[in-house]
This record gives C-alpha cells, sequence and structure tokens, in this order.
C-alpha cells in the first residue's frame, strides 16, 4: 500500500457538484489501495472575495486579522469535501494547516513553512481515514498564530505533507491537463510536455507559469517529491515533474531543448535616475528593499555618463509590492543621493526555458529575431543558462507569446490545450 498526496485548486472545488467529483476520485484512489492525504483549496474566488471584503472594511487589514479571515477559505473547503467522502461511504476527516501540523514562520500573508508535524494525520490514516487538510495555510511556531503562505500556497502545503510523510507522489489536481509549452488561454496551440525537470519547472515558475509555484516546486526538488500535475476535469495522464525523467513502455521520456515560454504582467519596473557610479551604491538601493521585504526579479544597470558620473538601475518587483518598493527608496534618498525614481507598472516578461539551450547555438538570436518580427520592442534583458527572459509593454505580451512559441517549432498540430475550468490553476 502506497501514500498519496493529492491537492486540488480552487476550480476544482469551485462548487457542490465540483466538490462531489473530487469526492469521487479521492475515493477511487482509495480504493485503488492508496492511503490518501488530500489538500484543499478554497472554492473558485473565494480568497479574492474575502481580500474585497476586508479592503472594504479596512483599506489596509492586519496582517493578523487577514490571515484569521483568508484561512476561512480552506475550512469551508475541507469540510465539505469530507461529508462528500463520507456520503459515499468512506471515512474522513478533515484538519486545519495548524492541526496538520504545519508550523510556520511569523510573516503574516507570505509565510514560509519551517517544519511539518503530521502526528495527526498519521494517526488519523492508521485508523483507515482519507486526512483532509486545509491548504495555504499554517501556525508560527513562536506565537502560535494563524498564518498563510501567500497565493498559491496550498501546492507548497501539499508538497510539504509529502515529504513529511514520506509519500510516493504529490498529485496536483488542476482545471488544466499538465503543463503546457505556454499558457493555453494565450496560445490555444500549446502542447503538453509529458516530463519536464524540476530545474526547468523552476524556471518556468518563477517567470510567471501558474501552474506550480515556485516554492512548491523548490520544495520538491529538495526533498525529491515527484510531482504530477494533471486535471480534475479528466482522466488523462498529465505532466511529471522529478529529477529523472519517466519511463513510458520501454524508453523514456527525453527532455526537449526548449521547456516552454512563459509570461508575467503581474510585475512592475522602478527606475533609479542619477545615481552616483561608485562603490556601494547599489548595495544601498536594494539594501533599502530588502529591509522592506521586497523581492527583486531583473536588474539592469546603465552605462553611466562621462560627463556626470550618473547612471540609472532599472529593477522588476512585484506591482503589488510597488508603492512600498518607492516609499522605501524615497526613505534612503538623501542617503543614496539619487535624483529621482520613475515607477512603471504597465510592463510584462517574456521568457524562453530550456536545459538544451546552452549546447544549441543560435537559440538567443532566434529569440530576438521572432520579437522583432512580432514588432515587440525590448526594454531589459536578463539570461541564465537555461532561460532568457525580456521586458516588453503589457500590451505586447500575447502576440510575444505566440511569435516565440511559433518560430521555436512548440505549436501542436491542433488545438490541443483546454481549461476547464477557466483560470488555469
Amino acid at each position: 500500500m502506497g501514500l498519496v498526496v493529492q491537492k486540488y485548486g480552487g476550480s476544482s472545488v469551485a462548487d457542490a457538484e465540483g466538490i462531489k467529483r473530487v469526492a469521487k476520485r479521492i475515493v477511487e484512489a482509495k480504493k485503488n489501495g492508496n492511503d490518501v492525504v488530500v489538500v484543499v483549496s478554497a472554492m473558485g474566488d473565494t480568497t479574492d472575495e474575502l481580500i474585497d471584503l476586508a479592503e472594504q472594511v479596512s483599506p489596509i487589514p492586519a496582517g493578523r486579522e487577514l490571515d484569521m479571515l483568508l484561512t476561512a477559505g480552506e475550512r469551508i473547503s475541507m469540510a465539505l469535501l469530507a461529508m462528500a467522502i463520507k456520503n459515499l461511504g468512506h471515512k474522513a476527516q478533515s484538519f486545519t494547516g495548524s492541526q496538520a501540523g504545519v508550523i510556520t514562520d511569523s510573516v503574516h500573508n507570505k509565510a514560509r513553512i519551517i517544519d511539518v508535524t503530521p502526528g495527526r494525520i498519521r494517526t488519523a490514516l492508521d485508523e483507515g481515514n482519507i486526512a483532509i487538510v486545509a491548504g495555504f495555510q499554517g501556525v508560527s511556531q513562536d506565537k502560535k498564530d494563524i498564518t498563510t503562505l501567500g497565493r498559491g500556497g496550498s501546492d507548497t502545503t501539499a508538497v510539504a505533507l509529502a515529504a513529511a510523510l514520506d509519500a510516493e507522489v504529490c498529485e496536483i489536481y488542476t482545471d488544466v491537463d499538465g503543463v503546457f509549452t505556454a499558457d493555453p488561454r494565450v496560445v490555444k496551440k500549446a502542447r503538453k510536455i509529458d516530463w519536464i525537470s524540476f530545474e526547468d519547472m523552476l524556471e518556468l515558475a518563477a517567470s510567471g507559469s501558474k501552474v506550480l509555484l515556485h516554492r512548491c516546486v523548490e520544495y520538491a526538488r529538495r526533498y525529491n517529491i515527484p510531482i504530477h500535475v494533471r486535471s480534475s476535469f479528466s482522466g488523462l495522464q498529465g505532466t511529471w515533474v522529478s529529477s529523472e525523467p519517466i519511463q513510458q513502455g520501454d524508453k523514456k521520456v527525453e527532455q526537449a531543448i526548449i521547456s516552454g515560454v512563459a509570461h508575467d504582467t503581474s510585475e512592475a519596473k522602478i527606475t533609479v535616475v542619477g545615481v552616483p557610479d561608485k562603490p556601494g551604491e547599489a548595495a544601498s538601493i536594494f539594501r533599502a528593499i530588502a529591509d522592506a521585504e521586497i523581492n527583486i526579479d531583473m536588474v539592469v544597470q546603465n552605462v553611466s555618463a562621462a560627463a556626470t558620473g550618473l547612471t540609472d538601475i532599472s529593477f522588476t518587483l512585484p506591482k503589488t509590492e510597488g508603492r512600498k518598493g518607492i516609499d522605501a527608496l524615497n526613505k534612503a534618498k538623501t542617503a543614496i543621493g539619487f535624483d529621482s525614481l520613475r515607477y512603471d507598472d504597465q510592463i510584462g516578461k517574456i521568457s524562453l526555458v530550456g536545459a538544451g539551450m546552452k549546447t544549441n547555438p543560435g537559440v538567443t538570436a532566434a529569440f530576438f529575431e521572432a520579437l522583432s518580427d512580432a514588432g515587440v520592442n525590448i526594454e531589459l534583458i536578463s539570461t541564465s543558462e537555461i532561460r532568457i527572459s525580456v521586458v516588453t509593454r503589457a500590451d505586447d505580451v500575447p502576440e510575444a507569446v505566440r511569435a516565440v512559441h511559433t518560430a521555436f517549432g512548440l505549436d501542436s498540430a491542433s488545438d490541443e490545450a483546454v481549461v476547464y475550468g477557466g483560470t488555469g490553476r
């Protein structure tokens, strides 16, 4: 008997019918001889609706109380799902994140998991129960406050439980049939990937692919937990994410040169204008940003003007952190000595990801030629061994993604990609 951890996203449990459909799939896994632990997200758009409600009550909700509010969404899902499973004649027991032993740091709204102590989950499994766990939440180690892991945190909850319970696989159920070569809502001819390495999936997730959260893949790689991304709306095989290629029949699935094209329109760009070109200035800028607990992505520094000895430094960050970033830099303006700040939230990032890129000449040229042929202007460029990313105007992103996808022969022969629930999660 194996142990399987399954995670169901909000689109899979959006209504009563969805919950009953998911319950049947869970019971089927139990009937196949597996111990089953299920991690569930809030129903449909519940989290967004709760955030909107909080902002109507308070323009800047207190982090602790916002966490208390948002965790209600997953608690509703877990209880309803346990009821549906019991209605099918099987034993189920639901647990909040804290009851499941998910221990986090004290940072509200984006806590990180420190440890998982799933004693109550093991007891429930030993008693023949299917364990249903509320995703996206935990309890802080020091103050014992309820915390949330940030958007998409249910993926991380599932992988963390899979690691703690030594599960054979972590199945992430969503409303697409797996990981595709591009967002199927933008590229109708996107192809499903049968297998992808942790490294490539990390790059896709960090570059804007919404199927898996970056932290979830990071956690899975650290503990070598295979992830199977598949749809709760179909019975098709999905995408395997693991350290080694999967075996299909008598041969292993080889990784393609190019894994896919990802895009992200949730970032903004800050340009620090007129920075003295001397040692320590960049460090001061990014120390101010780090002290404000803001994660940055791409960074570009211009060549300094010979006449003035000044330069400009641009970087991207989440739009939601834009105001906080501007405020942090303005507070440090005197110490740093820059002239002004420019803020732009109408940008988009397009990334080409593939482990084979570093050994295949011409990939970079073909990427930029595709963007040029599509009439897309590039504002920032960043590269790694397995990724090329550019920043463009947000309006240009859909056309740019389709142009790059076609240029690298990633289009399927037919419109293969289906988004069953409409969200891509």
